[in-house]
Order: structure tokens, then sequence, then C-alpha cells
């Protein structure tokens, strides 16, 4: 009998065991996914809140989507950098932006195009496109020195500045030439809000965007531990794809309202602003180490992937579903090659 209550003794302790350790195993990828859900909601309450605030005090809408919707867009991934580089994780913040750069290319274009196809031979965004590019070049060659600088975030900023100032320019000529701003263009924008509400969106935009990214840092960070895996390797891969949901929400629904010039001008956007502003603002914080396999075969295939949509924004051609296919199909080997 003794011998009896010990074997189930055992056998309790064996279950108590694997139960705690299974804990162990899932509650960082809960806690990341519950982390990336509050950043989202966070990053959409504070664009539409800073949106119908700037609107009501009569910033124009034009003015407002390419600066405050670009940003707070944006914010997901500034914050995570943020974070990251506060916790000694440069590679979950480096990962996190040519990751998504590649991700928003590949997959963002790519899914979208094989639902519908992208009519993307209507469009005109060379003079985006070619910024984007530049920005691409300047990003890699700042990398290769091997630390975002003090010095290097000031250099990418002000590339920033330069960009927006020729949009601030463009947006002028168009008003005076008789062009309105149009408030549906700006899908967060609700002329009938509360002030109450817009008050709301705002706080819970303030508290939900570094609340998630500590939740999602810090857990991402454990994951890369528990399975032996980098920190780089996390943010190109599961931070990454994350904070790139937003943007491929955005362009799914273009592609279904045949808007070939929002989805592909939301991507262009999207990727200048997370290569110069996010690691701009991130290196004035603290310097950024490059890990070397960047330079080795990350940047590049971001670069090579930027140069894939030549052809679509060039020559006038559609992305048809076969080209949606194979930009997915490509973005699916990175994915494999990196894991």
């Amino acid at each position: 009998m003794p011998e009896m209550q010990a074997v189930q003794d055992w056998q309790g302790a064996v279950c108590l065991y694997e139960r705690k350790t299974g804990l162990m195993l899932t509650m960082p990828w809960l806690l990341s996914g519950l982390g990336l859900v509050i950043l989202l909601l966070g990053g959409d309450a504070l664009v539409r809140g800073a949106v119908n605030l700037s609107l009501r005090l009569g910033v124009p809408a034009l003015i407002v989507s390419l600066t405050i919707v670009a940003f707070g867009t944006s914010a997901p991934e500034l914050l995570i950098a943020v974070q990251a580089v506060a916790e000694n994780a440069d590679g979950i913040a480096m990962g996190n932006v040519v990751g998504s750069n590649t991700a928003n290319i590949l997959l963002v274009l790519g899914i979208p195009a094989m639902i519908t196809g992208l009519h993307t031979s209507e469009c005109d965004t060379r003079k985006n496109y070619v910024f984007m590019l530049i920005a691409s070049v300047l990003f890699i060659f700042l990398a290769a020195c091997g630390t975002f600088t003090f010095l290097s975030g000031l250099i990418l900023l002000a590339a920033l500045a330069f960009v927006l100032g020729t949009a601030f320019s463009e947006a002028r000529a168009h008003r005076r030439n008789g062009e309105n701003d149009d408030l549906e263009d700006i899908e967060e924008a609700d002329p009938n809000m509360p002030g109450w509400r817009i008050a709301l969106y705002i706080v819970l935009g303030l508290i939900g965007l570094p609340l998630g990214a500590d939740l999602l840092v810090d857990n991402a960070t454990i994951i890369a531990r528990m399975y032996h895996v980098s920190d780089t390797i996390i943010g190109l891969t599961l931070v990454a794809i994350g904070t790139s949901l937003p943007e491929l929400a955005t362009t799914v629904m273009a592609a279904l309202r045949r808007q070939a010039d929002v989805a592909l001008g939301n991507v262009i956007g999207s990727n200048m602003f997370n290569l110069l502003a996010i690691i701009g603002l991130a290196a004035l914080i603290d310097p950024i180490t490059v890990d070397v396999s960047f330079l080795r075969f990350d940047l590049w295939v971001m670069l090579g992937a930027s140069l894939l949509i030549v052809p679509f924004v060039f020559f006038k051609r559609d992305i048809t579903r076969v080209w949606g296919v194979a930009l997915t199909a490509l973005y699916g080997g990175y994915i494999l090659i990196l894991l």
C-alpha cells in the first residue's frame, strides 16, 4: 500500500510538472499575441483620435493623411523599436523594420493580388517609389557602418523631413489649383464624432501602444531564448509579420474596392517611414548595433524585393494573380530560409 501511494504521488508530481512546463512554453506565445493585439488596437485608436482632433482644429485633410495617419500606422513599429533598443534587443528593432519592409512588398502586395489582382497600370507612384529606393540605399549604407549612431538617426530624419517637405509643397499646389480636401479620402475621419470619444481614442492609444510594445518585446525575447533562436530571427518573422497586419488589411480592402493607388501608395509610404522615421528616432535614444547577418543577407533581400515592383511602377503593368502567387511564394521561401 505505501508503495502504491508513492507511485501515485510520483505520477501526480509528473503530471503537475508537465502542466507547468506546458504552461511555461505556451504563455510567452499567448502574451506575445496579446501584446500584438493591444498594439494594433492602440495604434488604430490613436490614429482615429488624432485624425478627428486635427480636422476639428482645422488642419487640412491632405496634410493629416500625409503626417498623422502615416505616423500613426507606423506607431506599433516605432514603439517596438524604442522598447527593443531600451532592452538591448537591437536584433528585434532591426529585424522588425527590415522584415516589415520585405513583408510589405512580397506579402502585403502578394496576397491582395492573389485575391483580385491589382490594377497598378493606372497608378502614378514613380516619385514616391524613387524616394523609397533612395531611402533603402541610404539605410543600407548607414547599416554597413556597423551601428546606427545618433548622427545616423539625424541623417535618416533629415531625409524624412525632405520627403515630407516635398509632400507639403505638392499639397499646397493642389489647394492653389482649386482641388479641395475630401474627408472621404481618410477612412478614420468622422465629422460627427463627439469630443469625449476623440479624447477616449487618444487616451486608449497612448496607454495601449507602450503596454502592447512592452508585452510583445519581452515575450518575443523569451521565445527567442527558449528555442535558442536569435532576436534577429524573431524580429524578422514573428514581430515583422505581426506589425505588417494593418498594412495587409488596408491593402486587401483597397484591392477589393479597386483602389490600386491606395494599395501601392500604402506600401511605399509605410516602407519609407519604417526606414527613415523608426530607426531614425530609435537611434537618437541609443545606438543600434547591426548584426552581420543583415549585411550578408536580409538587407539585400529587402532591396531586391523593392526592385521587383519596378515593372508595375514604371512600365504601367498590373500585378496579376500570377504575380501575386509569385510574390507570396517568394516570401514563403524567405521565411523557410530564415528558420
